[in-house]
């Protein structure tokens, strides 16, 4: 009979069951972690809600695979070893990355492995399982990292959200002369405008529409932080600059409003990076993009090859991570803890096996 454990399992919108789950059985090349901390990422929320872009219209076009157990910020310890690991010993702390690339198509030969075609993200296919769980299978060809014994719970588990947002910003190409605008300042746009900061450009802007977190904006970094609530946006950015608009607007929020927000802001000529995920389609006026700005749309995906200098920057305090964290929960609580996600002074929610 299989060894059971605890886990968080997504079996349609609004169905996720805290219940007894096999544990994962390891093979030749894999790795067994004891789950230590797991973040709730906004696509984790979105896909309970049942976003399209997780769900889809039908099973034809559905991403994720139930029932799966969700969670793709993860970090945890070395409990079992397969055959041929070598590189690892049992007690290390691990964080993988988000997917698990197949190694096999044109873009995991080249590389590029997070354009991986198969996209296999942690927590939303079967063969994946995610980190709401006490125990993780890490594949074969999972892409794994050790995390500094000194690091805290808090900063293991951030480790992942801030490589993407690093990766957003270096999509960006940041100069020194350029005006940046981060819009959302979640945890991972939070991280961003720290970022962008040590590229030293002419002044970064925060954008978010709760106060707490224009105010962990400040700390972090940001010159400017604006309400969209309490001002019109476009107008305010083209008056801090002499009437032509940002050089780059990072849209981290995952709200419809903030693109086209960002295209009324940006200069002509100017670089919007699309990072945030959105639940649903959405609309925009491509004459503004084409016919009237010339501008270049650039995507953001996952967070490749940022895992080092992250680990490096929060080691050396450069990538600060303080307060990002805003509550912890064990996971028996998930349900309370995805409630908390939507309450005014969250930031990144954090569950705890």
């Amino acid at each position: 009979m299989a060894e059971m454990m605890k886990a968080v399992v997504s079996y349609a919108p609004y169905d996720n069951r805290y219940e007894d789950y096999p544990k994962p059985v390891i093979g030749e090349g894999e790795i067994l972690l004891k789950v230590k901390g797991c973040g709730i990422c906004a696509g984790d929320v979105k896909a309970y809600h049942g976003g399209i872009r997780i769900w889809g219209t039908s099973e034809a076009d559905r991403y994720i695979e139930a029932p799966c157990i969700g969670g793709h910020e993860f970090y945890g310890e070395v409990v079992e070893l397969g055959a041929g690991v070598t590189e690892y010993e049992i007690g290390d702390l691990l964080v993988s990355e988000q997917i698990v690339p197949c190694n096999e198509c044109e873009y995991c030969k080249k590389g590029i492995y997070w354009m991986c075609t198969r996209s296999a993200v942690f927590g939303f296919k079967q063969y994946a399982n995610g980190g709401f769980a006490e125990y993780i299978r890490l594949d074969k060809n999972c892409i794994n990292h050790r995390v500094p014994k000194e690091f805290t719970p808090e900063q293991s588990v951030l480790i992942e959200p801030i490589a993407c947002g690093m990766h957003a910003v270096e999509r960006a190409q940041i100069q020194h002369s350029d005006v940046v605008v981060i819009a959302g300042l979640g945890a991972i746009g939070t991280s961003m405008v720290n970022i962008a900061s040590l590229y030293l450009p002419k002044m970064v802007i925060g954008i978010d529409v709760r106060e707490n977190r224009l105010e962990m904006g400040k700390k972090y970094g940001a010159d400017v932080v604006l309400n969209p609530m309490t001002c019109n946006v476009a107008e305010e950015i083209k008056k801090l600059t002499g009437g032509l608009g940002c050089d780059v607007y990072i849209e981290a929020s995952g709200s419809p409003k903030s693109v086209t927000q960002g295209m009324d802001s940006l200069k002509n000529l100017g670089r919007y990076v699309q990072m945030g995920v959105f639940a649903e389609e959405v609309k925009a006026d491509w004459n503004t993009i084409g016919d009237g700005k010339e501008l270049t749309i650039i995507g953001s995906h996952l967070s490749g090859l940022t895992y080092d200098s992250v680990i490096n920057g929060i080691k050396s305090g450069e990538i600060k991570t303080e307060g990002l964290i805003s509550h912890k929960f064990k996971l028996e609580d998930w349900e309370e803890a995805f409630k908390t996600t939507e309450s005014p002074n969250a930031m990144k929610i954090m569950l705890e096996p």
